[in-house]
C-alpha cells in the first residue's frame, strides 16, 4: 500500500532518505523523518499497521497521512509504503517503489522493530523467529538492497540503525538487536568502496507511549539529566550523522541516552 500520488515525481535537488518503522506520529521514526525533512531531505518511510494494532498502544488512525503532511510542511516530497518487513521480498519491493517515486536512496535509517517483552523461559519459538526476521534479517536485506543500488557520489551515502542493549526480560528483542549491531558495523567495512558510512545508535529509553508511570520514574532516576529521552533527541543525532559534517563518524555504536545507566 502506497499513500499519495501514484505517478513518479519529477527529479528533486533534495537527497532521498528512506526511514523504516514510521507507524505512529509520536514514534522515533516519525521524529527522524520530520527532522530530516527540515534538514533538506525528501523522505520515504515504511510502516506496518498490523504491528501497532497488536501492541498495547494500538493503531493510530491516519498516522501515515499525518506524517506525510508534516514532511510536506517542511518542503519535502514523501512517499509512505506499508510493508511487512518480516517478508523476505519486502525490502526489494520497498526500494523499487521509493526509487520509482522519489529516485535513488542516499540515506537509509532503520527505525523499524519487533518488540514483545519475554524472557528466557517464556519466549516462544514463533516470537523469537519473528524478532530475528524483522530486526536482523530485514535490516540485512534492506542494507543489501541499499548497497546494491547506491549510485550517489562517494562520501554521501549513509546508513543509520537504531539499536538497543536491552536483554533481561526482553530476550528476543535484545538478541536480535545485537545481531543488527553486527550487520550495521559490517556495512561500514563492506560498503566502504562506495563511500558509505554506517553507524548504530542506541537512543536508550524513549517514552513514545509504552512506559508505565513506574517505568518513567525509574528511568528519570537513572538519568543524570533528570528527564526522559524524546524522539527529537535521537533525530538530532541521526540528522548529524546523515549530514556532510557527520561523514567522519563511521562504524560506531553510539549511545545517545542522556547518560542513562540501567
Amino acid at each position: 500500500m502506497t499513500i499519495g500520488d501514484e505517478s513518479p515525481r519529477s527529479p528533486s535537488s533534495r537527497p532521498v532518505a528512506l526511514v523504516t518503522g514510521v507507524g505512529r506520529t509520536v514514534g522515533i521514526g516519525a521524529g527522524v523523518a520530520r527532522r530530516l525533512a527540515g534538514a533538506g531531505w525528501d523522505v520515504a518511510f515504511t510502516y506496518w499497521t498490523p504491528y501497532d494494532r497488536r501492541m498495547a498502544w494500538g493503531e493510530e488512525q491516519g498516522a501515515a497521512e499525518a506524517v506525510g503532511q508534516a514532511l510536506a510542511d517542511e518542503g519535502a516530497a514523501s512517499v509512505a509504503v506499508e510493508a511487512d518487513l518480516a517478508e523476505p521480498d519486502a525490502p526489494g519491493r520497498v526500494f523499487d517503489e521509493v526509487e520509482r517515486r522519489l529516485g535513488g536512496v542516499t540515506a537509509l535509517v532503520l527505525c523499524h522493530c519487533e518488540s514483545v517483552d519475554s524472557g528466557l523461559l517464556d519466549t516462544t519459538v514463533e516470537s523469537f523467529d519473528r524478532h530475528f526476521a524483522v530486526n536482523a534479517r530485514a535490516s540485512w536485506l534492506l542494507i543489501r538492497e541499499y548497497g546494491r543500488r547506491f549510485a550517489g557520489p562517494a562520501g554521501s551515502g549513509r546508513i543509520v540503525a537504531l539499536t538497543s542493549d536491552h536483554t533481561a526480560g526482553n530476550l528476543p528483542y535484545g538478541a536480535s538487536k545485537g545481531a543488527l549491531d553486527r550487520i550495521t558495523l559490517a556495512a561500514a567495512r563492506e560498503l566502504a568502496h562506495l563511500g558509505v558510512t554506517a553507524n548504530a545508535v542506541n537512543p536508550g529509553p524513549v517514552d513514545t507511549g509504552w512506559m508505565t508511570e513506574e517505568v518513567r520514574t525509574a528511568v528519570v532516576g537513572h538519568t543524570p539529566l533528570g528527564r526522559l529521552g524524546t524522539p527529537e533527541d535521537t533525530a538530532n543525532l541521526v540528522a548529524f550523522l546523515c549530514s556532510p559534517q557527520g561523514q567522519w563518524v563511521n562504524g560506531q555504536l553510539l549511545l545517545s541516552n542522556g547518560g542513562f545507566a540501567s
